[in-house]
């Protein structure tokens, strides 16, 4: 096998790391704290066909809802969000939480699309991406 001369070791925080060609990326980013007594979602319900996501908290707590159920994930401790199964994540803190986030290139893909400045439809936006808008 030939040796892979893309990969290294980087600063994680606000950025993702997946070397070209991989179907994985791993992302380390920080939810800021609710500033009313709602948790502060990150991310609108929605479904990924064909991929799994997981978390793993670093610091905080953060919530995920998963099907309908809730869960509150402690630094320390990790969780996955399967293929097909609706779901979202937030902050039920006031304070910040950092979490690393594991998810599929077409994912990320989506989020960076969405990131930068996306000002179309968001539906259409997840199901180009192999997902669907919920909520």
């Amino acid at each position: 096998m030939p040796r892979r001369t893309d990969l290294s070791a980087v600063p994680l925080l606000g950025r993702t790391v997946a070397p070209e060609g991989s179907g994985l990326v791993l992302a380390e980013w920080e939810a800021a704290g609710r500033t009313t007594d709602e948790v502060a979602w990150q991310a609108p319900l929605h479904v990924h066909h064909t991929d799994d996501e997981a978390w793993y908290v670093l610091s905080g707590t953060l919530r995920l809802n998963i099907d309908g159920e809730f869960y509150d994930v402690p630094a320390g401790s990790g969780i996955v969000g399967p293929r097909g199964v609706p779901h979202t994540f937030g902050n039920p803190s006031e304070e910040p939480a950092r979490y690393v986030l594991v998810m599929s290139a077409t994912t990320q893909a989506m989020l960076t699309e969405l990131h930068n400045g996306f000002s179309g439809d968001v539906a259409a936006l997840f199901e180009k991406h192999g997902s669907t808008l919920l909520s």
